[in-house]
């Protein structure tokens, strides 16, 4: 036990950690490291941290700190806490047990080191965009810096041309996170080389609006100075001086954790005028979006910023030529931000040794849905569905058998169990007719009715539908109809021939990305559950049991 420093009464190193933010202080022996994500947080994680700090000062114990961090990846057993020291996960933990935490860090002993296996979860990832998450306090710059932070910036500034910065994008095969997958070096080399009136934006697209989809809120909320530093990388490399990141609304905790962050850069010259000693000066600026998915939209997304309704325009011109204010504008989306440092870092060509042949780097996915470990996880490219669900994710709840996985939100597909050894990479996905989006993964077991799967789904895009373009305002609606009567028992097979019929006009001819891929779910259904849409149509019943037809019968 270490005794008790000089000072007051009640002053121990662990009674100024919970009055300054959980920042480490003095000589620390072992630490507890506690997630305040959101979901963590939903469970009282702070009131773990607060108990903590006053059990180990009530016992003298002045040698152990406890930090708040980030995401630690598990969120359907959180609170969750590590012991860095040892590599130790601790899941459940709570204010009102502290027990294990306490036992776990009395083990540590610095001159006798020993580290624990990680579970499965955590032992097959690796880590690039999250490689801070669980690690950092979010809210403390130097805890950034101390892990190398801002250090490709000022590579970036010091080192290398703007022309040099876009080469080694280019050359780490890095394609946009955001669902397009649309290569970062080539979108950036576009706007690096667009003319136009004065001056240039670079804004980060963090609408994040898929249902079960929560990878950027756990960057944005997890590391914070990540995103701002790639943003600022990528204003020196195409020659912008103001950018916005587009937020969600129903983030509170990634844009107070946001705005926090740019005030601390801003102090410490990693943003703002002449950045570390450069001629380089680059503001942002935090813009929060109403929840409307269609703003995940690029051009929808620049007139919401612009004080508009979000709608989107036809392309081209795109924004790279002419976007925010009618200037080139860049815009990607958070995990691709948060690549970018790394890149910089370790050069293009290690980012380009990840993944696969033309799916570079890792991926960043929200497992979801009926697995046992839903949460945080980043897989290399090329990782297949088989290790996230059953490796990763533990496998499904109540060992029920594996049905399916719907991967790219609302304009994604269904991939059924017979796919369980695909690669998880661009060409992969769109093959089978689907798409990896922005990285939601809901996996299905034998409970779930395919019909009634694709009927969520379109009733979400009927009602995030701006209502612009005829297609997608009245096609989805129509859709949404047809799939009723099927789980009504209602439909007959001519109603199926018009629904395949009309989610093909819809996707060939809707103005944007939410129409063109609304028909997706209705595709991949039909293409690998035809026999659950028949069942609806000519038997009148529900394999599954779930639509109001319901019956215990199955196919």
């Amino acid at each position: 036990m270490t005794p008790r420093p000089e000072g007051r009464p009640g002053t121990s190193p662990n009674r100024r950690l919970r009055r300054h933010g959980i920042t480490p202080i003095g000589d620390v022996r072992a630490s507890i490291h506690v997630c305040e994500a959101a979901g963590c947080l939903a469970l009282n994680s702070e009131k773990v941290v607060e108990a903590l700090v006053e059990k180990l000062d009530e016992d003298g114990v002045y040698d152990v700190a406890v930090k708040r961090v980030g995401c630690l990846g598990l969120c359907a057993r959180g609170p969750l806490a590590r012991i860095p020291e040892t590599g130790q996960y601790l899941e459940r933990v709570t204010a009102d047990d502290l027990q294990p935490a306490l036992e776990a860090v009395a083990l540590v002993d610095p001159a006798n080191p020993v580290e624990v296996t990680p579970p499965p979860f955590y032992a097959r990832q690796t880590k690039v965009a999250l490689e801070n998450s669980g690690l950092i306090d979010p809210e403390d710059i130097d805890d950034y810096l101390s892990r190398g932070g801002y250090g490709a910036l000022e590579k970036a500034l010091h080192e290398l041309t703007p022309s040099q910065v876009i080469a080694e994008v280019v050359t780490s095969g890095l394609r946009g996170r955001g669902g397009g997958g649309f290569p970062t070096g080539l979108k950036w080399t576009t706007v690096a080389k667009s003319s136009g009136p004065e001056g240039k934006y670079v804004i980060c697209n963090a609408d994040e609006g898929d249902p079960g989809a929560f990878m950027d809120r756990t960057v944005l909320e997890s590391d914070p100075h990540r995103v701002l530093e790639g943003m600022a990388i990528a204003a020196y490399a195409v020659g912008a001086n103001e950018g916005y990141i587009y937020c969600r609304a129903e983030y509170p905790l990634a844009v107070k954790r946001l705005r926090s962050a740019i005030r601390l850069a801003e102090r410490q010259g990693m943003l703002g005028k002449n950045i570390l000693d450069t001629r380089f000066s680059f503001e942002v600026d935090v813009r929060l979006g109403a929840g409307a998915f269609v703003c995940g939209e690029e051009t929808a997304l620049l007139y919401s910023i612009q004080g508009g309704r979000g709608m989107p325009r036809p392309r081209p011109p795109y924004p790279a030529v002419r976007g925010l204010h009618g200037k080139p504008t860049l815009i990607n989306n958070v995990e691709t931000y948060a690549a970018i440092a790394p890149v910089l870092r370790n050069g293009g060509q290690w980012y380009a040794g990840l993944g696969t042949e033309r799916s570079k780097g890792t991926k960043v996915f929200a497992l979801a849905g009926r697995v046992k470990n839903t949460g945080i996880v980043e897989v290399p490219m090329g990782t297949t569905l088989r290790e996230v669900v059953f490796d990763i994710g533990g496998g499904i709840i109540d060992d029920h058998p594996f049905k399916a996985v719907q991967t790219g939100g609302p304009s994604g597909g269904c991939i059924p169990a017979e796919f369980l050894d695909m690669p998880l990479d661009y060409e992969s996905l769109a093959e089978k007719g689907s798409i990896m989006g922005s990285g939601g993964m809901i996996v299905m077991d034998d409970t779930a009715c395919m019909v009634d799967v694709a009927k969520f789904f379109m009733d979400f895009c009927v009602e995030e539908s701006c209502g612009k373009c005829v297609p997608c305002r009245v096609g989805t609606t129509h859709m949404h109809e047809l799939l009723t009567k099927m789980t009504e028992g209602l439909a007959t097979r001519d109603d199926l021939t018009a629904l395949e019929n009309l989610a093909g006009m819809v996707k060939a001819t809707s103005l944007c990305g939410l129409g063109q891929t609304a028909p997706n779910p209705v595709f991949s259904t039909l293409r690998y559950f035809r026999a659950e849409y028949l069942a609806h149509i000519d038997d009148g019943l529900c394999p599954a049991g779930v639509c109001p037809i319901a019956t215990s019968a199955r196919i």
